[in-house]
């Protein structure tokens, strides 16, 4: 699982049957102490994320693990919004403070 926050929508009016119904967020990748990494993902989203929010993701065949990407081609998705970050006792996020 990977740190990333959601900065925008991706809308495809044509696609693989199986992908209708996913909603597609672009995320951008973060590092533990969440900042920008410099690099951007396409994710199906599980959870219901919104813009801005920090989130765990995966990529890979562990994309295809949820209930909502099982047996779909996706390559990437959100399984968990963020509400805190903590690493040797420090708060790296706290969504109500950070968010």
């Amino acid at each position: 699982m990977l740190l990333g926050r959601v900065v925008g929508t991706l809308v495809a009016s044509q696609k693989e049957a199986s992908l209708d119904g996913l909603k597609f967020l672009i995320v951008r990748r973060l590092d533990i102490d969440t900042s920008d990494t410099g690099g951007y993902l396409v994710a199906a989203d599980a959870v219901g994320a919104g813009m801005g929010e920090v989130v765990l993701y995966a990529t890979g065949s562990s994309a295809r693990q949820t209930k909502v990407t099982d047996k779909r081609p996706c390559d990437g998705v959100i399984m968990a919004i963020v509400d805190t970050v903590h690493v040797d006792g420090e708060a790296k996020y706290d969504k109500a403070r950070d968010g």
